[in-house]
């Protein structure tokens, strides 16, 4: 016989699907290879004279006469979630005392109906779905490495138990959440649900009874084929991935009678018809359409556009503190002059503010009143001649420092003016004083007395 090629490569592959995953088919195709069939498709050229016939080799005769065929081959179309019963199932849900869960009653049903209708279609090819046994069994007993004597770690154990699964979905009763937004005794349970992220994952094996001819359903002989997981954004993990154009892939069993088999995985899944895909073009498209609806309902009608040609301008700025006064109990008032060219700012808009009065504090050897003041304004500037010497005029900040005496009578300690910076972001300037007294973006070292301003647009 000529000599197969095998695909080794095992891996997982991911897909990922808009399509409802309710439509994927799969279709499986397992054939033995040795010990009779290695027999039975030997050329017939490597006979000669002196040579044995080969069908002497074959082997013997069941009761009926003849072995069947699909105990040598046999392939099987499988939807998503599809339950395939093994032997195994077949012969443990027959006895109504191993039935313990409502799916085991569930299952009983099925195979009893079955049994009625004739016995079930597949032989060797079977499934385990997202709700049996196998599923849990398998997921929580998962090893981490390929070592044969693997000892799990700290986290490997704590992790064990954490099932990514469908999850109930926890309601909202008057705009307030059902549970408490802080936990201040969490079971152990609790932490291992929420350690991490639980994306919505179900799963699904394609598995095969490999054992000898008149042994099946014996849980020894069962072995995985495939493993399908789909989560709730549309990937589908693959492990092994579909055969398409690579070799089948091998399974050699262990055991006094080793046998080897070959399998292939294959996406046979119907392609959708021409009108079906335009219907779903046509639902996409008004999905959408509502959704870009709702933004607009968020966003509103009163977002407002900037005039082309038009520079607009929004300040945020703060009155921080105001350092090294002679006298205590300080307030600080300040307006912006906007140029008269081509500026304006909306009627609203106010352009002056004063701080509320301030006890000062030592810091060393000065005094220092914080005020924490903040303040916003918005102008707009209509730039007419688009020529590089028509620079604008820059609107100016002018700020006047007073303090208020036991007689409640105001006195101006200081006063300054700057103009407001020309490019984005916080910006710090030093501004001359007035009466001895400084006016400050920033705290300057050199100056007897000062004004912070922080100031960004």
């Amino acid at each position: 016989m000529a000599e197969a090629v095998w695909s080794t490569d095992t891996g997982e592959a991911v897909y990922r699907s808009r399509d409802p995953v309710r439509n994927l088919r799969l279709r499986v195709h397992l054939q033995r290879i040795t010990s009779s069939n290695f027999l039975h498709y030997q050329p017939a050229a490597q006979l000669g004279k002196d040579l044995i016939d080969l069908a002497t080799f074959r082997p013997p005769p069941t009761a009926s006469g003849h072995r069947p065929d699909e105990d040598e081959e046999e392939e099987v179309v499988i939807g998503w979630q599809e339950k395939l019963f093994s032997q195994f199932e077949v012969d443990l849900y027959q006895n109504e005392a191993a039935c313990q869960s409502p799916l085991d009653h569930q299952y009983r049903q099925e195979i009893l109906k079955l049994e009625n209708s004739g016995g079930r279609k597949n032989r060797r090819i079977f499934t385990y779905t997202d709700s049996d046994r196998y599923t849990n069994l398998e997921e929580h007993c998962q090893k981490m490495t390929t070592a044969a004597s693997e000892v799990p770690s700290f986290l490997v154990e704590r992790m064990a138990n954490v099932r990514r699964r469908r999850q109930d979905r926890r309601g909202m009763e008057g705009g307030i959440l059902k549970s408490r937004i802080v936990t201040w005794e969490p079971s152990e349970e609790f932490v291992r649900n929420n350690h991490v992220i639980n994306t919505p994952l179900q799963t699904m094996y394609i598995m095969a009874d490999l054992g000898p001819y008149g042994k099946l359903g014996y849980k020894k002989y069962e072995h995985v084929l495939c493993t399908l997981k789909v989560d709730s954004n549309g990937v589908i993990t693959v492990k092994p991935d579909f055969t398409s154009l690579k070799g089948p892939y091998r399974i050699e069993t262990e055991g006094e009678k080793q046998e080897l088999w070959k399998y292939t995985i294959d996406n046979v899944s119907s392609l959708a018809q021409p009108e079906e895909e335009e219907r779903e073009q046509r639902v996409f498209k008004d999905l959408y359409g509502r959704h870009k609806e709702y933004l607009n309902s968020l966003v509103g009608t009163d977002f407002e556009m900037t005039v082309p040609g038009a520079l607009r301008l929004f300040v945020n700025g703060e009155v921080v503190s105001a350092q090294g006064y002679e006298y205590d109990n300080l307030y600080v008032h300040f307006f912006v002059e906007l140029p008269t060219s081509n500026w304006s700012s909306p009627a609203f808009q106010q352009l002056s503010g004063i701080t509320q009065t301030c006890a000062t504090k030592s810091l060393g050897m000065d005094k220092v009143a914080y005020f924490s003041y903040p303040f916003t304004f918005e102008a707009s500037f209509l730039h007419e001649d688009e020529s590089a010497d028509a620079l604008p005029e820059w609107p100016v900040l002018y700020c006047e420092v007073l303090s208020l005496d036991f007689w409640q009578r105001y006195r101006v300690e200081g006063y300054g003016a700057v103009v407001l910076p020309a490019t984005p972001g916080p910006s710090w300037s030093r501004v001359p004083s007035g009466k001895g007294c400084g006016v400050c973006w920033t705290v300057w070292k050199d100056s007897a007395s000062r004004v912070l301003f922080t100031v960004c647009w």
